[in-house]
């Protein structure tokens, strides 16, 4: 972990992993808050996971979750008995996380990207930054997380390698830029924006 002024950079070669219970995957916590929560605790929590085999999804009573396609051929989720295809790169996609949920892969294992948020407490918004450069506006009230999906990124001068992170719960106005790599085009960061919920 790497703290510069108001952003704290947390580097994925620091984050522990934490097999599932089914043994069909691994978790890698990057950020909760309140930090050490639980998860029975937590107002967000964000993560990155190793999905290597089919399964259901554990129940979160009263949690919110975005999910992002990261790494493999995608998956289909039956949400409550809905299919729903999560196949595309880089595109969030919302559920309960209180619905009967199960996975079933597409093309061998995946990596995806995790965002839970306690309903009534905090909302979030998922976006997927691919161009090279944007301005990011942390509020008042708001807390940011930045995830470096893909490639690699610099936030005010702060370089995230591949899965990098860096919170920011300072208010103000961030620069935000991915280099081009190699003629393939810019890389991809997720930038988590976190609010209480309005009463």
């Amino acid at each position: 972990m790497t703290t510069s002024g108001r952003i704290q950079v947390l580097r994925a070669s620091e984050r522990p992993a934490s097999p599932w219970l089914n043994g069909g995957g691994v978790t890698r916590e990057v950020a909760g808050f309140p930090a050490g929560a639980g998860l029975d605790g937590f107002d967000w929590r964000v993560s990155l996971a190793d999905v290597a085999s089919a399964g259901p999804f554990s129940v979160f009573p009263g949690i919110d979750r975005v999910i992002t396609l990261v790494e493999g051929a995608g998956m289909v989720l039956t949400v409550d008995g809905t299919e729903q295809p999560v196949d595309t790169p880089l595109r969030p996609f919302a559920f309960p996380g209180d619905a009967t949920t199960d996975c079933r892969l597409l093309g061998g294992p995946v990596v995806d990207f995790n965002v839970m948020t306690r309903r009534g407490r905090v909302e979030a918004t998922v976006e997927v930054v691919r161009t090279t450069s944007a301005t990011v506006d942390v509020p008042p009230s708001g807390t940011v997380l930045l995830v470096c999906l893909a490639g690699a990124a610099h936030l005010d001068g702060l370089e995230l390698a591949r899965y990098d992170a860096a919170l920011v719960d300072a208010p103000g106005r961030y620069e935000l830029r991915l280099p081009v790599d190699g003629g393939s085009g810019a890389g991809a960061v997720a930038v988590v924006a976190f609010h209480p919920t309005a009463s």
